[in-house]
């Protein structure tokens, strides 16, 4: 299995997708309970609901599960948001705050998975930004997320349909941002937030350069907007995702006509 699947385009996009994988090596799904092995916190279908909403955009596919590494955490380990609760690098739990595994991973376990897995990930992600920077002139990562809108293990309350991810603004030019949250704001049915529960991950935060023409946003969806139930068997909702793709191809437009 190849850690990660690349498709080229030419336009200055790169859509990222840490979380749709579901392959699980057969030794680290020995070491999974019964819970983890649900692979309940995948982002479900996100590669299904992008694929063709807009043409010619470059895609990094991680096929891993976030159990067995999480490409969206930093390689040293640090929080992302220090105080809350949130997922490690190799989670211990689901997002539910139970326990996934038999046998926790060791110190050796997440340094091999971390050389096996999400370094290829990134290298094949820093490759291809600078692959549609040299073409465009700058690049725009956007990190394609979604998740399921009632957890309160994670955040209190429902959360919006649109999750706009920036850092506090400092991940992409202000007309990046001020773009993808107009577009999510005039979104007859959808609801927004932009910085809230999910200011962006380690990928956004990392690659956001914008000083260098490298610009990066993190879309975090909620998943009802476009599967049947929240719930096993997660299945994709053609006429949900027929309602939100028109808007994921206003942003993406938007992004892409940048300067």
């Amino acid at each position: 299995m190849m850690p990660v699947t690349i498709t080229k385009g030419v336009s200055p996009i790169v859509l990222g997708l840490p979380h749709t994988g579901t392959f699980v090596p057969e030794d680290v799904r020995a070491k999974l309970n019964g819970n983890g092995r649900l692979l309940a916190d995948t982002d479900w279908h996100i590669d299904q609901l992008y694929d063709g909403v807009i043409a010619d955009v470059t895609t990094v596919k991680a096929n891993f599960h976030r159990y067995v590494i999480d490409a969206n955490r930093d390689p040293s380990g640090a929080s992302l948001y220090p105080g809350q609760n949130t997922t490690t690098l190799v989670p211990l739990t689901d997002f539910d705050g139970l326990d996934i595994w038999d046998v926790p991973p060791t110190r050796a376990d997440i340094q091999a998975r971390r050389a096996q897995f999400h370094a290829p990930y990134h290298a094949a992600l820093t490759a291809e930004l600078a692959r549609v920077r040299e073409i465009n002139g700058f690049a725009v990562l956007y990190d394609c997320h979604s998740i399921r809108s009632d957890i309160p293990f994670l955040f209190e309350g429902t959360l919006p349909d649109f999750n706009v991810g920036t850092n506090n603004g400092e991940t992409c030019a202000p007309e990046i941002e001020a773009a993808t949250v107009a577009i999510c704001a005039a979104a007859t049915g959808f609801t927004s937030t932009l910085n809230g529960r999910f200011k962006g991950g380690w990928t956004t935060r990392h690659y956001g350069q914008p000083e260098t023409g490298v610009h990066a946003i993190q879309m975090e969806l909620a998943q009802s907007t476009y599967l049947t139930n929240e719930a096993a068997p997660w299945t994709f909702d053609p006429d949900k995702a027929a309602a939100l793709r028109p808007h994921l191809t206003a942003i993406l437009t938007a992004l892409g006509d940048y300067k």
